[in-house]
């Protein structure tokens, strides 16, 4: 298995490439994905200066947390129950998956601070896939301004699984765009200035058209 180390170095170096290709000088936030992997390879990651780790199951999280005494940012990135809320709510900086007011309502409950997330948006319309529509987003986001514990940070969004780069950078641009108009709304605890979009086959992409946070499993710790 390759050094993550390495990894890491060439991934920076596609970044510094994309942003160069947008001419923008934009902080991008790289999301080492560590759901499918052990420990020993989580710390590998911390140890390669990673600082941001992204789970997806609550067992999970659990399991690294109990195990790894570092200061990282835990971002939880998958589809999160409501019934699972009170497991990891606490334990997490950011997340992804916000996508209902049931789930907002639960974290409002459960939380003894301020948590960042991002609405996860489907942009493409794919059935398989999880997030609200671009007018269930606006509509979304004029509730959440009542809730002291829901920071919006961003928008979050999958682009469809294609080698078709028109399809996933118009996804982005999607994305971009209603981030701008969310952002413009001014409402209280929705700053909405982060984009968490694009991953392993996509992330160039993703960055050229504005990403601040990029969640990398496969290309970077495998």
């Amino acid at each position: 298995m390759a050094k993550i180390e390495d990894n890491l170095l060439n991934i920076q170096k596609q970044i510094v490439n994309a942003k160069q290709r947008a001419n923008t000088d934009q902080t991008v936030n790289i999301i080492a994905v560590t759901k499918e992997v052990d420990v020993n390879r989580t710390k590998e990651a911390i140890e390669a200066g990673l600082t941001n780790l992204g789970e997806n199951r609550p067992e999970g999280l659990t399991n690294k947390l109990q195990s790894i005494n570092s200061n990282v940012s835990w971002h939880y990135i998958g589809s999160l129950q409501t019934r699972k809320v009170k497991q990891v709510i606490n334990d997490i900086d950011y997340l992804h998956s916000l996508d209902r007011l049931s789930l907002a309502e639960e974290i409002e409950k459960r939380a003894t601070k301020a948590v960042k997330c991002f609405i996860q948006v489907n942009v493409s319309g794919e059935e398989s896939k999880h997030g609200l529509t671009k007018q269930q987003t606006l509509e979304f986001v004029k509730q959440l301004g009542q809730f002291s514990k829901i920071i919006v940070v961003g928008l979050m969004t999958m682009a469809p699984f294609t080698e078709d780069e028109t399809v996933i950078r118009q996804v982005f641009k999607q994305l971009k765009q209603l981030q701008q108009e969310v952002s413009q709304l001014n409402i209280p605890n929705v700053p909405c200035t982060e984009l968490s979009m694009g991953m392993s086959n996509d992330y160039e992409i993703a960055v050229e058209e504005g990403a601040t946070f990029v969640r990398i499993g496969t290309a970077l710790v495998g």
